[in-house]
């Protein structure tokens, strides 16, 4: 069994979508849900779908290496970060092989401070013609690793923030699981 550990800060939709996906599959688990927020909605989507969630606090995720060696325990072969808005520590990924997901098409709109909404708001206000999104592996730069997949879609005269997120958290929804598998078949 290939275990994953997936990291996220916010409401976890993108981690519950993932647990789902693998939540059969005959090579691929998700053995935990990890968050650097105590009240992250993440942790709970986890425990409802029956997968451990845990919190970790900033000096455990950079100061110390309790938790790498607690993935390792548990035999983590991937990270997927979905929503986690801390730069990883260099010693993870050292350690790890972590996927991330980007909400535009990077290297566009990506970097320190470009998360969520933020993205949204400046393609929109650039009148940029498409945005997507980009699932990457992870290194020490924010938004700098090397890119797996990328998928557009348009962006529209009329839209909002709000209208292009609707249509960017779709992409993530349909692709990001089969990303991480077609990952893990190619390891």
């Amino acid at each position: 069994m290939r275990n994953i550990a997936i990291f996220a800060s916010g409401s976890g939709s993108n981690a519950e979508n993932i647990i789902r996906y693998f939540k059969n599959h005959p090579l691929v688990k998700v053995d935990s849900v990890w968050s650097n927020k105590k009240d992250a909605f993440a942790l709970k989507r986890a425990e409802d779908l029956g997968v451990e969630s845990h919190y970790f606090t900033k000096e455990e995720f950079s100061g110390s290496d309790w938790l790498i060696r607690e993935l390792q325990r548990r035999d983590i072969e991937l990270i997927v970060l979905a929503g986690f808005l801390v730069l990883v520590p260099p010693e993870f990924v050292d350690a790890f092989t972590i996927l991330n997901i980007h909400p535009a098409l990077l290297p566009n709109y990506g970097g320190k401070g470009m998360y969520g909404s933020r993205v949204h708001e400046s393609v929109v206000n650039n009148k940029e013609k498409e945005s997507g999104i980009t699932i990457h592996l992870v290194n020490n730069e924010y938004d700098k690793g090397e890119p797996l997949l990328q998928v557009r879609c348009p962006v529209f005269p009329e839209d909002t923030p709000d209208t292009l997120a609707s249509r960017i958290h779709e992409l993530e929804y349909q692709y990001f699981p089969g990303a991480i598998e077609e990952f893990l078949n190619r390891k």
